[in-house]
């Protein structure tokens, strides 16, 4: 592809997208095809000879785009939004066009440097103290795993990754069972193992861990000659938005002198509106903090921020600097590779920049506060239907409900279909969860360009396919 082929077929993909983006409402959320349908359509083979863009793009246009599910539709329900504002779009083409490694400072100066006071802006737009720094990592999951070896190096005396875990204590982590799923994964894939997750009991609307009990857990642990390392608390869980009393979490760890991380991957965006901070009193006393801003600040994914309280104690545990990634002649420099498990590194900070210039924080505080009124609203309306009930009250904009089974009907198995008949109708995406062991329907608002009527229509939706379900 010469450079005038290069820009015809560049304008014409912005073309697609501002026109994919503006159909969305006429598309069904979710696609109505079979398993296997779209891998049957694609050629077995690599084609040997060069093939014409037009022919490409016909067919990402026929085979492709009909097979995706929506994550941009304002009817988009289920999980949690996965946003990308449009502005983010157009900063993410620059970076893809750019296409720089942004490993280390002198790798791409300018993204080093942009992101040291982007995280900071955000800093302060979350109302964390001065103390704090941070690093744009691609997932809250990369997040996590880096927050979990750090706690397991200091508890080891900085010896874990040097002697291994053999002959080491047997580490202990701490949490609900609230947490998202990649906690599991990054006590696996840190050595400590999945027996070593201990589960802590919880209580209460926000279904908080007992603070009783962690504490009792730990002093049990150290008694039994165990080697407590952290605890993991969380901030708007991604069943229910199960929410830790994190001040008194962090006092508990302060006590026994044990790493803290909060996850608040999707809750954190809240924060930035004053009136949501209360969620997270006590934050300040964790040792790090992942909030996703990809997912309702709509800066589209990858981009997690992790803050971190003491950076040195990051660094010390991931960074290796090897002879040929040292910047010559150069001393205080931040190279970011240093604080993330990959070497490599894209430009994520653009993206916000150019998001929080476009919008800022009083706009994205506009939609949020929106998204939590409609999703209460929602749920009060479905709550003075006789034949529902609330299974979790709202947190932020997240709350569950079940529809009444017809009588003789197991109420899970008609819950499970009535949520796989809402999503075959196309016009919503839902997803469904389990609350105090019984199946539920999730429902959040939070998608960049949702608007009162989306989720006006979610409540006809919902009523129109239950009735005609049960």
């Amino acid at each position: 592809m010469d450079n005038d082929a290069f820009r015809d077929w560049s304008r014409r993909a912005a073309d697609w997208g501002a026109d994919y983006r503006a159909g969305l409402r006429d598309r069904p959320v979710r696609p109505a095809i079979a398993p296997g349908e779209i891998f049957r359509s694609i050629e077995a083979s690599p084609p040997e000879t060069a093939e014409p863009m037009d022919k490409i793009f016909a067919d990402f246009e026929e085979k492709i785009v009909p097979g995706m599910t929506h994550w941009q539709h304002p009817r988009f329900f289920a999980y949690f939004p996965a946003n990308a504002a449009p502005v983010s779009v157009v900063a993410e083409y620059l970076v893809s066009a750019m296409a720089a490694q942004c490993m280390l400072w002198q790798t791409s100066p300018a993204a080093t440097e942009l992101e040291t006071r982007i995280v900071d802006w955000m800093r302060q737009a979350l109302g964390l103290p001065e103390g704090f720094s941070g690093v744009i990592q691609d997932s809250a999951s990369s997040a996590t795993l880096a927050a979990v070896l750090t706690m397991r190096e200091r508890a080891l005396d900085w010896q874990g990754n040097k002697k291994g875990l053999a002959g080491q204590g047997r580490l202990r982590v701490y949490s609900s069972d609230q947490v998202h799923t990649s906690i599991d994964r990054a006590i696996w894939v840190a050595g400590i193992g999945e027996d070593n997750l201990v589960r802590i009991p919880v209580s209460g609307r926000f279904r908080a861990m007992d603070t009783a009990a962690l504490e009792a857990a730990i002093v049990a642990d150290r008694a039994a000659g165990l080697l407590p390392a952290g605890i993991i608390a969380c901030v708007g869980g991604t069943s229910t938005g199960g929410t830790d009393d994190i001040a008194a979490v962090a006092a508990i760890a302060k006590r026994h002198g044990l790493y803290l991380h909060v996850d608040a991957a999707w809750a954190g965006s809240a924060m930035i509106c004053p009136e949501y901070r209360h969620f997270w009193a006590g934050v300040e006393g964790a040792d790090s903090i992942v909030f996703n801003p990809h997912k309702w600040l709509g800066a589209q994914f990858d981009c997690s921020i992790q803050f971190v309280r003491e950076p040195e104690d990051l660094v010390r545990t991931l960074a290796i600097k090897p002879d040929y990634l040292k910047t010559r002649g150069h001393d205080g420099i931040i190279n970011y590779s240093e604080w993330s498990v990959p070497l490599g590194r894209r430009f994520r900070a653009l993206k916000l920049w150019f998001l929080l210039r476009a919008h800022g924080l009083e706009g994205l505080r506009k939609m949020i506060r929106n998204h939590v009124a409609w999703s209460e609203g929602l749920a009060e309306r479905l709550a003075r239907e006789k034949d529902f009930e609330l299974s979790s009250e709202p947190m932020l904009s997240l709350f569950s409900f079940r529809h009444r089974a017809p009588f003789g009907t197991d109420p899970d198995e008609h819950n499970l279909r009535l949520v796989d008949a809402i999503n075959t109708d196309g016009r919503i995406y839902l997803t469904q969860t389990k609350v105090d062991g019984r199946v539920a329907i999730r429902f959040q608002a939070g998608q960049f360009e949702a608007t009162a009527a989306d989720v006006e229509a979610a409540f006809d939706v919902i009523i129109q396919v239950a009735r005609r379900l049960g």
